[in-house]
């Protein structure tokens, strides 16, 4: 490690004005951006700590909806008596994140500001058509995720919070790269008031929506109509983990899963 300045902030606010004037970068649960500055992949010379920002905090129910603070820890959302009584998907989905360390120190905002191609929440914003809400606006999921590490997120921008509209059924399921415990491929399947909504994370540079099956799905919310649609291999990630192929072979199989984990 090298050396850098380290300040803590009180509100995001306060946060924001930090990040203005010593051009760092802000630090939520630390489990990417300090391995990243460990490897000198990111070698910022401020870090702005966003532990102690109260107004990021929280899980609480609003309506139709789950609203959760950015700086809300997995272990959290996992163990949340609210999301498990209206989203036990979302739940369910941060209790299998990497291991406990990961899940008790990493938050909803660092996982998805970071964006890595094969994170497990990023799949839950995109089909739960969640609303990501920052200290400058509210961006939908759609328009969220850019591509591999990208995100709609301008500069100085801080995501606060995160509102998740209770489906009707969803379930996600992931096939587990073991040494990571990040998703080889992660599809989450939800019915929602507006039709279903199915996302892959882990398949490609980032995640996506998998509108075929979302149509046969909508036609039929059962397994074998997931597992009957085939998927274009072009653009999937193919390493020494699995082809492209292999990855485009396993979408509908989880997707299958899904629907009937949903119930």
């Amino acid at each position: 490690m090298y050396s850098f300045d380290m300040h803590k902030a009180t509100s995001v606010a306060n946060a924001v004005a930090l990040l203005a004037q010593s051009g760092g970068k802000a630090l939520a649960g630390g489990q990417s951006l300090i391995a990243a500055m460990k490897l000198r992949l990111a070698q910022p010379g401020a870090l702005v700590d966003l532990s102690a920002v109260p107004e990021m905090k929280g899980i609480r129910k609003e309506g139709d909806a789950i609203v959760i603070g950015a700086m809300t820890r997995h272990a959290e959302v996992a163990s949340s008596q609210v999301v498990k009584d209206a989203i036990p998907s979302l739940a369910a989905l941060a209790e299998g994140i990497g291991d406990r360390q990961v899940r008790n120190m990493g938050t909803l905002g660092g996982a998805l500001a970071n964006n890595d191609p094969a994170a497990c929440y990023p799949s839950a914003v995109l089909a739960l058509n969640a609303t990501v809400h920052t200290n400058k606006r509210q961006i939908a999921a759609d328009a969220f995720f850019k591509g591999m590490y990208e995100t709609a997120l301008a500069e100085g921008e801080l995501i606060t919070s995160v509102s998740f509209p209770i489906p009707k059924k969803a379930a996600y399921i992931k096939f587990v790269q073991p040494a990571s415990r990040f998703a080889l491929v992660g599809v989450f399947v939800a019915q929602t008031g507006s039709g279903v909504r199915v996302a892959v994370t882990g398949a490609a540079s980032s995640v996506f929506r998998a509108k075929a099956l979302e149509d046969a799905l909508g036609k039929a919310f059962t397994n074998d109509a997931a597992r009957a649609v085939k998927m274009d291999a072009s653009g999937m990630n193919s390493d020494l983990h699995g082809s492209a192929a292999y990855r485009a072979h396993l979408i509908p199989v989880l997707a299958g899963r899904a629907v009937l984990a949903a119930g």
